[in-house]
């Protein structure tokens, strides 16, 4: 087991320079982004320091990869995935993504009976897509009100305060992806002519 083990640790420092490198970023860059001190990083990536969580979590939300992909653990072979749904103020959210930074995918549940709650704008960094999947979600954007059916989208700069609920006494279900600030989305498709 040990030696399984020791194999493992060795192949992290060369995986952690080929991702550097892949990048493009130094040392010193990568010291700036993860608060590691560059000597530190120089030693992992040589196979002089052996890597420990408080190095492994931060290189991994710097070049945006899941922590297994660092330390190369092998395929557990079954493609499900199991997403643990969190309860928030009544609301059921499910992640729909594992990678650390970046767009983050969830998709939200309200129950039934929820449309007389007082809404709560808030605001904070991001940007916001939204995909009503079923029901009605009614959507408080700034000074807006609005209501969302099933196939509507809307995106919005998290800056802007805003709430989601129930627009009735039904359940709603939407997809929800925030991106960081600055980050918005992009849709392509290709040209049909009429």
């Amino acid at each position: 087991m040990s030696e399984d083990f020791d194999a493992v640790l060795n192949a992290v420092g060369p995986r952690l320079r080929a991702l550097r490198r892949r990048s493009g970023a130094t040392l010193a860059a990568l010291s700036e982004a993860t608060g590691i001190p560059v000597s530190t990083l120089s030693r992992l990536e040589s196979g002089h320091r052996r890597p420990g969580l408080e190095l492994l979590l931060p290189l991994a939300r710097a070049y945006q990869v899941p922590l297994d992909e660092l330390v190369g653990a092998p395929a557990s072979g079954d493609p499900r995935v199991y997403p643990r749904p969190m309860t928030r103020y009544g609301m059921t959210v499910i992640p729909l993504t594992r990678r650390p930074g970046g767009l983050q995918a969830f998709k939200h549940i309200l129950p039934a009976g929820r449309a007389d709650r007082e809404p709560d704008p808030r605001s904070h960094e991001g940007y916001h897509w939204l995909y009503v999947l079923n029901g009605r979600l009614r959507l408080v954007l700034g000074d807006q009100d609005l209501v969302l059916t099933a196939g509507e989208v809307a995106e919005f700069d998290t800056h802007l305060p805003h709430w989601f609920g129930n627009a009735d006494s039904e359940p709603v279900e939407y997809l929800s992806i925030l991106g960081p600030q600055g980050e918005r989305f992009h849709v392509r498709a290709r040209y049909r002519p009429s």
